[in-house]
């Protein structure tokens, strides 16, 4: 990966780590162990599914491209 799309996926990160404190319940922020849990839960909330979504469709892709050129044949 080159260094430009190291800091893009940097500056999207913290946009997001932004968001996600904002929503974060801050009476849960208490202790590390507290926001280490916040954390996980929103990102397997909000960020993971998106993620999964995002790569799914990308895998799908080429066996669409596959099916299309059989049924051109």
């Amino acid at each position: 990966m080159n260094l430009e799309k190291k800091q893009r996926i940097k500056e999207c990160v913290a946009e997001i780590a932004a968001i996600l404190y904002e929503e974060a319940p801050k009476e849960e922020l208490t202790s590390l162990a507290a926001i280490e849990k916040v954390v996980r839960e929103q990102t397997q909330e909000y960020v993971t599914p998106e993620l999964g979504f995002f790569l799914f469709q990308e895998l799908q892709e080429p066996k669409q491209d596959i099916q299309e050129k059989s049924k051109v044949s």
